[in-house]
């Protein structure tokens, strides 16, 4: 009874870590220009939509352990190869948006009224 408990346990996190990778992976490849992901030759943008969507919904609608992991791996590939390219080629390769100082106002440096 408590082997069953834990599989069921197990395979609900597993599907919840799984599609929110799946939607996390799906939801930055719709952010990113058409033109970073030539930019950075890499595959196009519809491309990477139709086999992130493709595992998104298979996650969804057929939750068999095979089809996750080979949507994972679609998903890991988008997040650790492409995705670090479209950021280098957009200009996004820190963590803020804009490369500038945290003393930064929207129109430049802000230097306190100096």
């Amino acid at each position: 009874m408590l082997r069953a408990g834990f599989d069921s346990l197990l395979t609900l996190v597993i599907f919840l870590v799984f599609t929110g990778f799946a939607v996390a992976a799906l939801v930055f490849a719709a952010m990113a220009r058409e033109d970073a992901y030539r930019a950075a030759e890499k595959q196009t943008k519809k491309f990477w939509l139709i086999i992130l969507g493709i595992n998104l919904a298979l996650n969804l609608l057929l939750p068999m352990l095979f089809l996750q992991i080979a949507g994972l791996i679609a998903a890991i590939v988008f997040m650790v190869d492409v995705r670090p390219a479209l950021a280098q080629v957009s200009g996004g390769g820190g963590g803020r948006r804009g490369g500038g100082s945290s003393s930064d106002g929207p129109y430049g440096p802000y230097n306190g009224g100096r």
